[in-house]
This record gives C-alpha cells, sequence and structure tokens, in this order.
C-alpha cells in the first residue's frame, strides 16, 4: 500500500498511456542545476569588471537554473491535495512564460561575440520582447482555452493544439543564432566558433527526444550541456581575446606567431603584416574616445573580411594591429594588400565615420634561413612599418609602392 502511494506520487501520466518518475527528473534536473550553481560561483569568484559577454553568459546561466527547478515543480501530475494543484499551474505556466528567454539570451550572446557592438544588442532587444510578449499572451490566453497546454480536474497535464508553436518559438531563435554565426564564421576563431556552432544542437535534439519520450526533462539538460561546451572554451576567449575589437589580443598574436616559427620549414613559411591606424591621436582629439573606439572596431571588421579562415588578426596594442598569414610568396601577400585597399576604399565611401580611415603597414615573409625568433621577425616588420609612415604621403587606402619588402 504504501510502496503504491509513493508511486502514485512520484509518477507522471499522458493518458494513462506512458509514466515517467518524478523522482528521475530530480536527479537529472538536479545534477545539472549544481553543475551550474558550480559554474555561476566560479563566475561570482571573479571581482574584476566582466565583459560583456561574460555577463550575457551568466544570464542564460541563471535562466537555466530557473528553469530547471521550474520544471521539477510542473511535474507533480495527478496528486489532487490543496497544494500540488497550484504548483502544477504555477510551476507550467512560469515554464512557458520564460521558455523563450534562454534562446534569446543566446542570440545576445552570439551577436554580441560576432560583432562585439552594444548597440547591435540594443537594437536586437526590440524584436525579442515583441516576440516574448506574443508568446506571453498567448500563454496567458491558453489559461483559459487550453491552446499551448491545459490541465484538466484531475491534475494532469496535456499538451493543447498549439503547443508546438512554443517549440518553434525556441527553434527560431536558436537557428537564427546559429545561421547568425555561420554566415559570420570569418570573423570567428577555432574554439570559439566550435562553441557558438555547437550550442543549438543539444537543446534541439533534446527537444525532439522529449516531444517523442514523454515525461523526461531532455531540452533544459542538454542546454547545461552547451553552456558547459561554451565555458570550456571561454577561458581562452577571455585571456586572448581584445575584449573591445573582438579579435585576438597581443598574447594570442605572439603565441600564434611561435607556433608559425616553428612549423616553418624551407619550402613553406608564412608572413606577417604589422599596420597602424593613421592620425588615430587626432580623431581621438577631434572627435572624442568613442569615435576612436569605433574606428578601431571598423578597422577590425575590415581585417578579418580580408584573410582566410586559417589566417590571423590580433590587435597587437593600441591603434597597431598585425595580420598572420599563410602565405610564402610576395605576389600573394599583395593581393591581400589589394584586398584591403578596395575595403578600405568602400568604408570610406559609404561616409561612416567624418574622416577618410586610412593606415599604413610594413611587412615580411618570413626567411626561415635567417633564424629569427619572435621578436626579431616583429622589430623587422615594426621597423618597415615605421619607415614607411615617416615617407608615406596622406592617402585612405594601403599604397603598394610604400609598402617595404
Amino acid at each position: 500500500m504504501i510502496k503504491n502511494n509513493i508511486e502514485t506520487l512520484f509518477r507522471r501520466d499522458r493518458g494513462g498511456k506512458q509514466k515517467m518518475c518524478l523522482i528521475d527528473n530530480v536527479i537529472l534536473n538536479g545534477f545539472s542545476i549544481l553543475l551550474l550553481i558550480t559554474l555561476y560561483v566560479h563566475f561570482l569568484l571573479k571581482t574584476e569588471e566582466k565583459p560583456v559577454q561574460q555577463k550575457l553568459y551568466i544570464y542564460t546561466l541563471l535562466s537555466t537554473i530557473l528553469l530547471l527547478i521550474l520544471d521539477v515543480f510542473s511535474r507533480f501530475d495527478g496528486n489532487l491535495g490543496s497544494i500540488y494543484p497550484v504548483i502544477n499551474h504555477v510551476s507550467n505556466f512560469l515554464l512557458f512564460l520564460l521558455n523563450p528567454i534562454l534562446p534569446s539570451m543566446w542570440l545576445l550572446y552570439a551577436n554580441y561575440q560576432i560583432y562585439h557592438d552594444e548597440g547591435r544588442i540594443k537594437r536586437l532587444l526590440a524584436p525579442l520582447i515583441v516576440l516574448n510578449v506574443i508568446n506571453a499572451a498567448i500563454i496567458v490566453i491558453s489559461q483559459f482555452n487550453g491552446w499551448f497546454y491545459f490541465i484538466d480536474a484531475n491534475n494532469i497535464y496535456h499538451r493543447g493544439p498549439l503547443f508546438f508553436l512554443s517549440i518553434g518559438f525556441m527553434f527560431i531563435l536558436l537557428l537564427a543564432a546559429f545561421d547568425l554565426c555561420v554566415r559570420n564564421r570569418k570573423r570567428i576563431y577555432g574554439k570559439q566558433l566550435f562553441s557558438l556552432l555547437f550550442f543549438p544542437i543539444p537543446p534541439i535534439v533534446g527537444t525532439i527526444l522529449q516531444i517523442y519520450i514523454y515525461g523526461l526533462s531532455f531540452a533544459l539538460n542538454a542546454m547545461t550541456l552547451s553552456l558547459l561546451i561554451v565555458v570550456l572554451n571561454m577561458k581562452d576567449d577571455v585571456i586572448y581575446t581584445d575584449h573591445l575589437t573582438g579579435i585576438g589580443n597581443r598574447r594570442k598574436a605572439e603565441s600564434v606567431l611561435k607556433e608559425s616559427i616553428k612549423k616553418s620549414s624551407q619550402s613553406r613559411t608564412f608572413s606577417l603584416v604589422m599596420l597602424d591606424i593613421d592620425k588615430f591621436k587626432e580623431i581621438n582629439d577631434t572627435f572624442g574616445h568613442e569615435m576612436g573606439d569605433n574606428a578601431l572596431k571598423a578597422s577590425a571588421l575590415l581585417l578579418k573580411k580580408c584573410i582566410r579562415s586559417k589566417d590571423y588578426v590580433a590587435r597587437y596594442g593600441g591603434d597597431e594591429f598585425c595580420l598572420i598569414l599563410e602565405i610564402y610568396h610576395y605576389k600573394n601577400l599583395e593581393v591581400v594588400i589589394r584586398r584591403m585597399n578596395n575595403y578600405i576604399d568602400s568604408l570610406n565611401n559609404s561616409r561612416e565615420f567624418p574622416f577618410k580611415l586610412s593606415f599604413t603597414a610594413g611587412y615580411a615573409v618570413y626567411d626561415y634561413d635567417s633564424n629569427f625568433g619572435i621578436e626579431d621577425f616583429i622589430n623587422q616588420v615594426d621597423m618597415l612599418m615605421y619607415e614607411n609612415k615617416r615617407i608615406k604621403t596622406n592617402t585612405a587606402s594601403l599604397d603598394l609602392q610604400y609598402l617595404s619588402k
């Protein structure tokens, strides 16, 4: 008799056809909650100011914890005491209400990782708020007509005729983030690209499983896996990323250079381009530091467009950038320089800035026989750049005649 009562308490029923134990979800969700709380404490103990992408990640993490807790409380089906129906109604209502929040946060995170532009985040908020308001309106109406779901007189949860619309909201947002990453994959590097592209896959697969295997919380626990993958790659992102421009920093550039020199051979080396923005101090003094920051962001984006996925761009310091290219012939290197010319001309013709953006650069193909280390090679290219700056005329593009070999 006692055993039967316990089983009744911890089982979820779908039309008498399928029963799942509440205790299974408590264990599964509880494990995910503990894991996410551990991650949250890890971020909390970091007292330094957190970059925007870390804040967005933390908000996503906290939202997942809340939804996992609500998911547990939404599984008291068939229990008719004074409190169970209230718990079932409130938790299911909040669960459906907050469901689009997670993919919305992820879309904001992916957008910022690509563009590193808070203005774009603010503009993206409006359509996301509209979508969440539409979802909320349907959920409120569902309390009366059961569009998304309904709970019957026996306190049993049932899917409504528009249940898949709620799933659709989540899929649209996750796939929008995935599409954004695919279309802008040249702006993203290595592990970061993998985590951004991988993120939507587990929750989508988990949701599909949850549709057909009724009763177990696959989707939210799959989301936990995605968040874990992201945080495993976030350490490198924090250490090696320039957070203003979103490209690599000096530390990462030197790491890539060291590896490139190590892999060089007599027949296959690489190229290094060092360049800085002309009259950057005047831009800051005349138009303000915010405009100067925008010029740095635009320069980083322009340089990322000029290279292939196997090449590397970094902000080396201040207004100075470097490109590390898998190119070992000068004629191929000049193709990249001409491509920069075209992008710079296009940017200036667009009149995005109240000034003409231009660069001075120096470049060289690494000479394997020189046995140069990192500092020697950087100094060689740096000297070419500063010599070119000394003799360069005021131009809106990278003039090949001033790029020494």
